[in-house]
């Protein structure tokens, strides 16, 4: 946006303003910013900041190939007959005492018909416009708008405890938005992971994003080792690591087929592994192979015809076990 905080004398957060095209050194690079409904809660003075900046930035005097804001808001206001603060909007999240796009939910329960739903719950939870008064507003059309034009979407991590695939919020949030982008754009945007948790930035890619979580986490010995070792809570976090990768390749089709091949041959068509599982929690170990068999279901990963009908099978122990 090419914006700073602005301090008032006391050095508390005042709003926000501009840096000048000169001292700036590029455009004014168009932002369209999703918050979490905890983040709106904790942070009603930055919402309010970074709301400010859009509508600074939309309301300048400089030429549209330097003010990517101003040109888009411009277009936005024509389209929509609206004034220039509602089509500066760019800050959005829940309706006030709502929480997440219930983009989660539908992947956890595996009740979502097409990827198409899944985009409409985003933008029905998140299609609330958070302007400098801070009052959310409807805008779900005006959201679509904006939508339209992005080229990337990124996701900054927050702790190197916790990555995306150990919370389903991840997915909820940035897995969403990509999927109603996709879904308005007709392609899909590359999504990125800003990686700022271990001294220096590292920006990957959401597929190589995967491929490391998967390595060093679901697929590493010592990480579900460790789990196994919690006992029933153990699995089921084993299975909240599959339901979440499906649900990257839900949203985002950003899964390599490998990462589905390899969960399934270390926790399903290992007999030895499969009794461990089902012997401490039979219900998330049937829930892990019934995730992977709906993957292949979904057309989301085709695997060989041997180890499709090994899920199957592994199912139905599973089951068993649990009924038993």
């Amino acid at each position: 946006l090419g914006a700073r905080p602005r301090m008032d004398s006391y050095g508390r957060l005042a709003g926000a303003e501009l840096i000048p095209l000169a001292e700036l050194g590029r455009p004014r690079i168009d932002v369209v910013i999703t918050l979490s409904g905890i983040f709106r809660d904790l942070l009603p003075l930055q919402t309010r900041m970074l709301a400010e900046a859009a509508l600074l930035a939309a309301s300048a005097d400089e030429p549209p190939e330097m003010n990517f804001v101003r040109k888009h808001t411009l277009a936005y206001q024509q389209e929509h007959g609206c004034d220039l603060e509602t089509a500066a909007l760019r800050v959005f999240s829940n309706a006030e005492g709502s929480y997440g796009a219930n983009v989660n939910q539908l992947i956890d329960g595996g009740v979502w018909a097409d990827p198409d739903e899944l985009a409409n719950a985003f933008e029905t939870r998140k299609g609330y416009a958070y302007g400098v008064k801070g009052t959310p507003v409807p805008q779900r059309e005006l959201m679509r708008s904006a939508l339209k034009d992005v080229d990337l979407v990124y996701q900054n991590l927050e702790s190197v405890e916790v990555g995306i695939t150990d919370l389903d919020q991840y997915v909820d949030s940035l897995g969403g938005v990509s999927r109603s982008i996709a879904r308005i754009k007709g392609k899909e945007a590359p999504v990125y992971i800003v990686d700022a948790t271990q001294g220096s930035t590292k920006v990957r890619t959401l597929t190589e994003q995967i491929n490391l979580e998967t390595r060093t986490r679901t697929l590493n010995p010592k990480w579900f080792e460790g789990m196994l070792k919690h006992g029933f809570e153990g699995v089921r976090n084993i299975e909240l690591h599959v339901t979440n990768t499906v649900g990257w390749s839900a949203t985002t089709g950003q899964v390599e087929p490998w990462v589905y091949q390899r969960i399934s041959e270390t926790f399903v068509l290992d007999p030895a592994m499969r009794e461990r599982l089902s012997a401490l929690n039979p219900t998330s170990s049937a829930r892990v192979a019934g995730r992977l068999l709906e993957a292949c279901e979904r057309r989301l990963w085709e695997p060989d015809d041997d180890t499709l009908e090994a899920l199957r099978m592994a199912v139905r122990v599973f089951n068993y076990a649990r009924n038993t």
